[in-house]
């Protein structure tokens, strides 16, 4: 890739573009990445994971999920490419791996790079470039333990490192990193009959990346991580021994103070001071609770920082999948609206995912015309799941 403009872009609104007129106050993060659905499964579903049934990919969504997987172990990886349509060298990749240490708990570990490409930095045309390469990446690990035999809680803790400078003025620039961690919950009911089917609920919870705000100088202003409450449940319609249909939805909102009106007139006496709003120049944890009710414009204003999906899998002998899903955001915080396709194939202990998503907003998705794919290696018996 040969241009500066589109991965510094990329970097602090890969969420947030916004192409409409009126004024926005879209939030923003550092290390906004952390937020694509890294998985072909989850984004075939349009983006959901925290009340779904456990997969090898649950670390990103719902690591408590994992105290639920039938199979003992299980190894994920998955490569998702960027501005597709642009540029060949933006890309997404995950490794995952966890283990059910008993019939109680579970660990397991993930990795997640985030590459911007190749950058060639010249004064002239004839001068010998300079390569830049940047880079964001996270690594994580969780335990997961059920509590009851119903109920499961989780708790990861998280390293993350965002390499966005060009060491071309500065030659000491450095990459700002920071910690996080989630706290998450799941529940699974028994197997329920019905009149002319079985059926199972599920519901979880995730508030993830809950740490200290990331700085990328000494003189720069600190930002914050992408905190995210995410809230889902759903039912499995158990049609027979051989077909299933799981629909589920999710609402999610980040836990990030709104970014207030401020006086831009540099000539008038209160530059620079809020005039509606609260001030977003606090600490990572008073800014978890003042996300709620800070907005500007009130109620109606947090309500639209909220985000919503729903979507549904088939399955036919737990060995094929079919998926969907719709995925809507307020525009007026960020204009993310998109309709995704997924399926799936098992073999043996294989398990095959690919997704593709359409965007259904006016401004367009950077995964829009991008085919996702995964691949879990499952360890152990498919049964290894038991009540205790």
């Amino acid at each position: 890739m040969k241009r500066i403009l589109i991965p510094m872009l990329l970097c602090f609104v890969v969420f947030n573009t916004t192409a409409q007129e009126e004024p926005r106050r879209v939030i923003t993060t550092a290390v906004p990445f952390v937020l694509i659905a890294a998985d072909a499964r989850a984004a075939g579903m349009a983006d959901m994971g925290v009340g779904t049934s456990a997969d090898g990919f649950s670390q990103q969504w719902n690591p408590a999920k994992y105290a639920f997987s039938t199979y003992k172990q299980g190894i994920g990886v998955t490569y998702t490419p960027y501005l597709s349509q642009l540029v060949n060298d933006i890309f997404l990749g995950n490794l995952t791996y966890y283990n059910r240490l008993n019939e109680r708990s579970a660990v397991a570990a993930s990795f997640r790079y985030f590459s911007l490409g190749e950058i060639e930095l010249r004064e002239d045309a004839i001068q010998e470039p300079l390569i830049q390469s940047p880079n964001e990446l996270t690594f994580d690990v969780s335990y997961s333990l059920r509590l009851s035999e119903r109920f499961s809680m989780a708790v990861a803790g998280r390293y993350l490192r965002s390499d966005l400078k060009l060491q071309v003025a500065d030659e000491d620039a450095s990459a700002g990193s920071s910690f996080a961690v989630d706290l998450a919950g799941y529940y699974q009911s028994e197997e329920i009959r019905y009149d002319e089917f079985d059926g199972r609920w599920r519901a979880g919870f995730n508030i993830s990346n809950l740490g200290p705000k990331m700085k990328y100088d000494d003189v720069g202003q600190e930002n914050f991580l992408p905190t995210n409450l995410a809230l889902g449940g759903g039912f499995d319609f158990i049609l027979d021994a051989f077909n299933r249909v799981g629909v589920t939805a999710e609402v999610n909102k980040l836990l990030v103070p709104t970014p207030p009106v401020r006086d831009r007139d540099p000539n008038s006496p209160t530059f620079g001071e809020v005039l509606e709003g609260k001030d977003d120049d606090v600490s990572f944890f008073k800014g978890v609770f003042q996300s709620f009710g800070d907005a500007p414009d009130g109620f109606s204003e947090e309500l639209k920082e909220f985000t919503w999906a729903l979507g549904a899998e088939y399955a036919y002998q737990d060995s094929f999948f079919l998926r969907t899903g719709y995925f809507n955001e307020s525009d007026e915080k960020g204009s993310r609206k998109f309709l995704s396709l997924g399926a799936g194939f098992k073999y043996t202990s294989i398990n095959i995912d690919v997704s593709y998503l359409f965007s259904t907003s006016k401004v367009r998705s950077p995964l829009e015309g991008t085919l996702r794919f995964g691949l879990t290696f499952n360890f152990g018996d498919s049964d290894y799941y038991v009540e205790y």
